[in-house]
């Protein structure tokens, strides 16, 4: 009985075991089903969030991987006289371009290359034999060639390689210089100035029909070269204005060197043409415009699937000059013709309005004493200093005024010989003190006295003048000279719309040139532009604003039917760079004076020649003794304004090493100067 019950519970007890078996097999798939169940839920929230949240992001990612955009050339801006002629303008011509592929190696551009150069030639004057190399060695397998003969080649990496591959390619050529080789090594070049998806210029001049066709045939074999079109600049009223206006590189040349820089980094390609200097250069952002912009799509290969042209570009905007191109020619020739023999160097001329600071005209010639060969240089009246000698003195009398060492009621002097220690100084006309005069600072002017102007920096230096005694003077008195010169922008930079403008020279100051202080006061020591002898006496003509110099006076657009000038964009306004803080006494003294200069009643005053012109002219000579070539030469120089009453017009020149005895030149010049303006630019009733 026993062993039955023990039998039966321990059955019972299997039973029961099994029967718990059954049910936690359930639970553990119900495990299961739940945890795939989980996971089926994340992957549904998942795309959800890439696809509905996230969708736009991940589209915008693989269309910048799969989309890019070619940048093209837009026609350059051109360049316009005060009347609308038009100075600089552009040549259409039919050009061969080159795109780079997205994954154009240097291997596929050698293998375009000597496609291409047996379709179309290129100038190879300026190729070099380091382009000559490269060329070579773009091709793979020349590379290769080319590595086993560079000594240690194995100890490299790959950047000294390559670079010790090019030297040795420049030092032994393992290849001939056939004049197919040249021309081949030319296109390469062109075509590996060419960025990513950018499109430069292969050849761009006298391209020919038969080239245009062969081109066209041959498109699938030479990928990225198109037929397009390239412009080039003009000069319709000739090229003697280039100067004011620059030039503009020339594709093949490509950027300039010493901007290269700074225009890559403002998008710019190698090969791609750029303003050169003046104008051109300065105002490069102006005239280059906007390129036009053609969105790419690609597929895996990288290979153009669609173009689409997203912006046509803008073509730059024009600049219309203050200069007037008629009496502009008019200024150069009678520049040119000015020119004595012996040592003269060079004669410069700047004509502007005061009152706005806009220049009418500049021009300048250099003159070679040896050979007597004239050149044009009319940027020389901004990067040339001159000593100019007495028309600087107006800045002198005012300066005194300022120093409280004259008032425009109490001024004074007498004209003597100054004799300090064993130098004697003196005015032109009483070298020998037989002329000892009483002069006011009107007449000071009137007569150009340099002993009036030397007793005033005497005065300013704090020292008082006994005829003999040693010129005990604080060097200071360089400082307190140049300071009101700078007023009036003599010595300092002009602020001209024009690059490379000079400051001027400035000479050696201290107690040992202290003698030099007295020269400085009457013009016979520093130097200065010419440019800064017109923005001076313009400072004095309006009444005491030192007004920028232009030569531009509008920015506008292109007129969409015409073709020629259209809407003002932006018009240059008068810019004061300081003021001049001269009372009404002393202002009317300062003019005073160079009224008395043509019009005045000494013997002795040096602008009479002018007295016959209408409107009455007021101005101030000039006169410094010079030295060129161990001879003893004079400058000559001139600064005026008309009318006297109402100024509107300023006219300064300068004179370099005429004869010692020149004396009525720059009077000449001046006359032939205003009676073109009056005639060529603002008709007056005279």
């Amino acid at each position: 009985m026993g062993n039955f019950f023990s039998r039966f519970f321990k059955k019972k007890t299997r039973t029961s075991r099994h029967e718990n078996g059954n049910k936690r097999i359930p639970f553990r798939l119900n495990l299961i089903f739940a945890l795939v169940g989980i996971l089926f839920a994340v992957l549904i929230w998942k795309l959800a969030d890439l696809q509905l949240i996230q969708g736009n992001y991940f589209k915008s990612i693989v269309n910048k991987n799969n989309s890019s955009t070619v940048y093209g050339n837009v026609q350059r801006g051109m360049i316009y006289d005060s009347t609308g002629k038009l100075l600089a303008g552009n040549k259409t011509e039919r050009a061969i371009t080159y795109t780079r592929g997205p994954k154009v190696t240097v291997n596929d551009m050698y293998q375009v290359a000597n496609r291409l150069s047996k379709i179309i030639q290129v100038p190879t004057k300026k190729l070099t034999k380091k382009q000559m190399a490269q060329f070579y060695l773009a091709s793979s397998e020349h590379q290769k060639q080319m590595a086993t003969k560079v000594s240690n080649h194995q100890a490299l990496n790959p950047d000294q390689l390559v670079e010790a591959e090019l030297k040795l390619a420049q030092k032994k050529p393992p290849y001939q210089a056939t004049d197919q080789f040249k021309n081949a090594a030319a296109i390469y070049t062109s075509m590996s100035g060419a960025y990513r998806l950018t499109t430069t210029y292969v050849k761009y001049d006298h391209v020919t029909n038969q080239e245009i066709a062969k081109v066209g045939e041959h498109a699938k074999q030479l990928p990225g070269v198109q037929v397009g079109t390239n412009w080039t600049r003009e000069y319709p009223d000739g090229k003697e204005i280039q100067p004011i206006t620059g030039t503009v590189t020339s594709n093949q040349a490509g950027l300039p060197e010493s901007r290269m820089n700074q225009l890559l980094s403002q998008g710019y390609s190698q090969n791609e043409a750029a303003g050169n200097n003046s104008l051109e250069e300065q105002y490069e952002p102006v005239l280059r415009g906007s390129k036009s912009q053609t969105a790419i799509k690609l597929n895996s290969d990288n290979q153009i699937i669609k173009a689409v042209k997203q912006y046509p570009g803008r073509r730059g905007d024009n600049l219309q000059l203050s200069i007037n191109a008629k009496f502009q020619k008019e200024l150069q020739e009678m520049v040119k013709n000015a020119q004595p023999g012996g040592n003269a160097t060079g004669t410069y001329a700047v004509v502007m309005n005061p009152n706005n600071g806009a220049i009418i005209g500049m021009a300048g010639v250099n003159r070679d004493p040896k050979t007597g060969k004239v050149s044009q240089n009319d940027l020389g009246v901004m990067n040339n200093s001159i000593t100019m000698g007495s028309v600087v003195k107006g800045a002198t009398i005012y300066g005194a005024f300022k120093s409280k060492v004259i008032t425009p009621e109490s001024s004074t002097l007498t004209d003597m010989p100054i004799k300090n220690g064993g130098s004697i100084k003196s005015s032109w006309f009483n070298k020998n003190g037989s002329a000892n005069l009483p002069l006011t600072a009107a007449d000071a002017l009137e007569v150009s006295s340099n002993s009036y102007m030397m007793q005033l920096a005497m005065k300013e230096g704090g020292f008082h003048y006994v005829p003999g005694a040693p010129l005990n003077l604080s060097p200071n008195i360089f400082n307190i000279e140049r300071g009101y010169f700078n007023q009036f922008g003599l010595g300092v930079k002009t602020g001209v719309d024009l690059p490379n403008e000079t400051t001027g020279i400035k000479g050696p100051g201290g107690y040992a040139n202290i003698g030099k202080s007295l020269d400085e006061s009457f013009g016979n020591y520093d130097g200065y532009t010419t440019l800064q002898v017109a923005q001076y006496m313009s400072t004095i003509a309006n009444g005491g604003y030192r007004l920028r110099p232009h030569v531009v006076q509008n920015v506008r657009s292109t007129n969409a039917k015409t073709g020629k000038l259209g809407a003002i964009r932006e018009t240059i306004m008068p810019q004061a760079l300081n003021t001049v803080p001269m009372s009404t006494d002393e202002l009317r003294v300062l003019k005073q004076g160079f009224y008395q200069v043509v019009h005045g009643h000494s013997k002795y005053k040096t602008g009479g020649a002018l007295a016959e012109l209408n409107p009455e002219v007021s101005a101030k000579t000039g006169t410094a003794q010079t030295f060129y070539n161990g001879q003893a030469t004079t400058t000559l120089s001139l600064a005026s304004y008309a009318p006297s009453d109402h100024p509107q017009v300023v006219v300064a020149l300068a004179m370099t090493n005429l004869p010692d005895n020149a004396e009525s030149n720059n009077t000449d010049l001046a006359k032939n100067i205003y009676r073109a303006y009056w005639k060529d630019v603002q008709h007056t009733d005279k």
